[in-house]
C-alpha cells in the first residue's frame, strides 16, 4: 500500500453564513494525478488554500509527510515541497518571465544570475514547446503564456505536491496537450499532481482518481477509469442533469447589430451581422482576436475603420458608457480585473452600471437598489448569505453570475458574453446556458466568444471563425463541425461561406 505523502483528517472551516468545509478527510498519494470536482462553492478553493497554508481550518488535522500539523503556513507548505498554481496568476507583472519563474533563487551568489534564469526559462519553456522570450515582462505576455510562466515556475521547484487549479482554461489545444506530458513526467517522477478543472474531458484524460466535493463534504474518491461523464456530474451536483443544452426557439429575421468592414485593436475588415433572438458562436484559437473585437463593439478600444450599426443605424461608439447607452453590454474574458469590483458588495456590483437609472436629483434610491440587486441575485441564483458580502468572498461561479447581474441591470439587449463559462462548474454552466437561451428567446441578441468547443458547438445557431484578426468563415448551424472550425481557425479561408 502506498503511504500518502499528504493527508486531510476531519477538517472544518466556516466563515460568516457559510461552512466552507465540513469535517473533511481525503489522502494524497506520490506518484498520481488526484482531481478535485464539484460545483462553485462546494469548497475547493478553501481546500487547496488549507493545503498551500494560505487557509487556517477551525478544527482537523494536516499530515504532510508523515509530521502533524492543526495548521501551516506558507512557509511550511514551501519547506514540504508544496507549490500551487492559482486560477488567478500570482506573478510580479513588472518583472521578466524568467525573474518571474526564478524568484527567491540566489544560487548562492550575492549578485542576480540573469544569465543562468535566462537558460533555466529557456529550457522549461522548451519543455512546453511554446516560444516565450525569457526577458518579455510578464505584462506584455498574453494570458495564456502568462499560464504558462506561472506553471513553469511551480515545475522548477521539483515540488513533492503540485496544486492546479483550472490550469488549462487561457491554453490552445498544443499547449494542453503539452502541458499534459509534463503533468505525466511529473507524476512518473514520484510528484502528485492535485487537478482542479471543470472540462470533464481533461479530467479522463490526465487524472488517475477522482474525489467529488459538495457543499464543503467529501462525497466520494472514483477511478477515471471506473467511472463515466453522468456519474461525476451526478456525485457534484446531487442529482441528474439530462440535457446539456436547453432547446431552442428560431432567430428573428431582424437584424440588431452589423459591423462593416470594421478595423481597429488588431482586428481588420470584419463584417457580419447579429440577429434578435440570434446566438452567435465566436471562434478562433488564441491570439485570433476575439477579446479584441468585444472590446471594439464595446468602445473600450478605438474603431480604426468601419462602420457599426444598431437596428439599422450607423452609431459612433467611442466609449463603454457610449456602448451601454446603445443597449450593448459585455461579460468580459477577465471577470475579477475587468468584470466585478472584488472589495464592494453584491449589491454595489449589480447596482453601480445602473446607477443613473437609480438616481433621483443626484441622490442614490437605496430601496430601488436594494430592489435591483435582490431581484438580479435571486434570478440568478447567487450563493450569499447577504448582499453586503464583498465578490472576493464568492467562488468564481458566483462572481460571473454577479457580472451577469450588472450588465442585465442595464437594460442591455445585445450581449456579449466572452468565455461565459471558464472556472465554472456544470451545474453553473446550466444555470448560464438556460440563461442565454432565455435572453434570446425575449429578443435579444447574443455574441457568445468560447473556447470550449462543445460549448460552441452546442449553444450556437451561427459561427464565426477568426484568424490572427481576419475573419475566415462564417457558418450556418448544419455547417459546424469541429473539424471545419480548426481548419478556419488554422488560417484557410472560407471564401464560400465568408460574407452574408
Amino acid at each position: 500500500m502506498v503511504v500518502p505523502i499528504l493527508s486531510l483528517r476531519n477538517i472544518t472551516k466556516t466563515y460568516p453564513g457559510v461552512v466552507a468545509l465540513q469535517d473533511f478527510s481525503l489522502d494524497f498519494v506520490p506518484g498520481s494525478v488526484h482531481a478535485l470536482l464539484g460545483e462553485n462553492g462546494a469548497g475547493k478553493s478553501t481546500l487547496i488554500k488549507t493545503i498551500a497554508g494560505a487557509v487556517q481550518p477551525d478544527s482537523g488535522e494536516i499530515h504532510i509527510q508523515g509530521q502533524q500539523y492543526r495548521h501551516i503556513s506558507p512557509a511550511i507548505a514551501r519547506a514540504h515541497g508544496i507549490e500551487v498554481i492559482y486560477q488567478e496568476f500570482n506573478l510580479v507583472p513588472t518583472l521578466s518571465a524568467a525573474e518571474n519563474i526564478c524568484l527567491g533563487e540566489t544560487r548562492g551568489k550575492k549578485l542576480v544570475d540573469f544569465q543562468w534564469m535566462n537558460q533555466k526559462a529557456r529550457e522549461l519553456f522548451a519543455q512546453f514547446e511554446v516560444d516565450i522570450n525569457p526577458e518579455t515582462l510578464v505584462r506584455d505576455l498574453s494570458s495564456s503564456q502568462q499560464q504558462i510562466v506561472e506553471i513553469a515556475k511551480a515545475v522548477s521547484k521539483q515540488a513533492k505536491v503540485v496544486i492546479m487549479d483550472e490550469p488549462t482554461a487561457p491554453l490552445s489545444t498544443h499547449e494542453v496537450e503539452s502541458l499534459f506530458k509534463i503533468i505525466r513526467k511529473a507524476r512518473d517522477a514520484g510528484t502528485c499532481i492535485i487537478y482542479i478543472s471543470h472540462r470533464l474531458d481533461e479530467i479522463f484524460t490526465i487524472a488517475d482518481q477522482v474525489s467529488i466535493l459538495r457543499d464543503g463534504k467529501f462525497i466520494r474518491t472514483v477511478s477515471s477509469k471506473d467511472t463515466n461523464r453522468n456519474e461525476l456530474i451526478s456525485l457534484m451536483v446531487g442529482r441528474e442533469l439530462r440535457e446539456n443544452y436547453p432547446a431552442r426557439q428560431p432567430a428573428s429575421s431582424i437584424t440588431a447589430l452589423e459591423l462593416k468592414d470594421v478595423s481597429g485593436n488588431g482586428d481588420s475588415n470584419i463584417s457580419f451581422s447579429l440577429k434578435k433572438g440570434e446566438i452567435l458562436g465566436l471562434a478562433g484559437l488564441v491570439g485570433a482576436g476575439r477579446t479584441e473585437l468585444a472590446k471594439l463593439i464595446f468602445g473600450a478600444e478605438d474603431c480604426e475603420s468601419g462602420q457599426i450599426l444598431i437596428n439599422g443605424e450607423a452609431v459612433n461608439i467611442r466609449s463603454p458608457r457610449d456602448a451601454i447607452r446603445y443597449g450593448i453590454g459585455l461579460i468580459p474574458e477577465n471577470r475579477k480585473e475587468e468584470g466585478c469590483f472584488l472589495e464592494q458588495s453584491i449589491r454595489w456590483n449589480i447596482s453601480i452600471a445602473a446607477i443613473r437609472q437609480l438616481s433621483r436629483m443626484f441622490l442614490i434610491d437605496s430601496k430601488a437598489e436594494n430592489k435591483l440587486a435582490t431581484d438580479y441575485s435571486t434570478r440568478l441564483q447567487v450563493k450569499t448569505p447577504s448582499l453586503q458580502q464583498r465578490v472576493k468572498n464568492l467562488s468564481g461561479g458566483n462572481q460571473q453570475k454577479v457580472v451577469l447581474a450588472k450588465t442585465l441591470a442595464t437594460n442591455s439587449n445585445i450581449l456579449i458574453f466572452d468565455e461565459p463559462t471558464r472556472g465554472i462548474d456544470v451545474g453553473a454552466r446550466q444555470e448560464i446556458y438556460k440563461l442565454m437561451v432565455e435572453l434570446a428567446a425575449q429578443g435579444n441578441a447574443i455574441l457568445m466568444i468560447t473556447s470550449d468547443m462543445e460549448e460552441l458547438l452546442g449553444m450556437s445557431d451561427r459561427i464565426l471563425v477568426l484568424s490572427e484578426g481576419r475573419m475566415t468563415g462564417l457558418l450556418e448551424r448544419n455547417q459546424c463541425t469541429q473539424q471545419r472550425i480548426l481548419e478556419l481557425a488554422s488560417g484557410n479561408i472560407d471564401k464560400g461561406n465568408l460574407h452574408e
